[in-house]
């Protein structure tokens, strides 16, 4: 699937897909990564950082806006993000200045700008992170093309991958993001996002047949150690 160059007027094409008409982003770009060693919104994928490359990747879908929540007080991630929403104005940028405290409040700031927004027509949101190297347009597409309230990401953990893991280990998958969430259930769900709890909880919650899956083991590979970095790199998935 190609990408489409984003412009204001592309929403309003014949030609634009119902399903970009309809959602809103949030990315989740707050974590300290601390077990990294180093900001992981800036690794460099095809010559920019990551933050950057997720956030072009993003534009992608169309969408009415994307809303970056990122961790106060660095500067070189801050003036990297408000280049970017200078050249889109659909991008807004969110500083959380609780970033320790766990994702809970990086998901309740983001929903409140959305909110802000006060669109009508926005009926999904899809909500990701910026350390999936290898998370693909087509996947957002599959996502946000399902018919449940909640239709999330399926893979398997890092260790499941390994090679020298025992075949017969039963490991559990993942369900997690990127996702795609009703809007009004997502507004529904947001004061009991608390703390370090996130969106897990809430969507175990839920009948299965309220919850879709997109089978994607490559989102198994997230960046959060320096061994899954350097890993990356060999791969050619990161820029040296």
């Amino acid at each position: 699937m190609s990408k489409r160059a984003f412009t204001e007027g592309a929403e309003h094409t014949e030609s634009t897909e119902q399903q970009s008409q309809n959602h809103a982003i949030l990315i989740l770009a707050s974590g300290l990564s601390q077990r990294l060693g180093q900001p992981k919104q800036l690794l460099v994928k095809n010559g920019e950082p990551l933050v950057t490359y997720m956030t072009r990747l993003a534009i992608t879908t169309n969408p009415q806006a994307i809303v970056i929540v990122i961790p106060d007080n660095h500067r070189l991630i801050a003036s990297t993000m408000t280049e970017l929403a200078n050249q889109y104005p659909t991008v807004q940028i969110v500083v959380n200045s609780q970033a320790d405290t766990g994702m809970a409040h990086s998901l309740r700031l983001g929903i409140e700008t959305i909110v802000a927004f006060e669109s009508t027509s926005i009926d999904q949101v899809l909500i990701m992170g910026v350390d999936q190297v290898l998370l693909d347009e087509p996947h957002l597409t599959a996502l946000l093309a399902g018919e449940q309230p909640v239709v999330a990401s399926c893979y398997h953990s890092w260790r499941r991958l390994e090679k020298h893991q025992n075949r017969d280990e039963k490991v559990a998958d993942i369900i997690g993001l990127p996702l795609a969430i009703n809007y009004k259930l997502l507004i529904q769900w947001q004061p009991e996002l608390t703390g370090d709890k996130g969106l897990r909880h809430l969507i175990r919650g839920l009948p299965a047949d309220q919850i879709g899956e997109v089978d994607n083991d490559q989102l198994s590979y997230d960046i959060d150690t320096p061994e899954q970095l350097a890993f990356a790199k060999q791969q050619g998935w990161l820029d040296s």
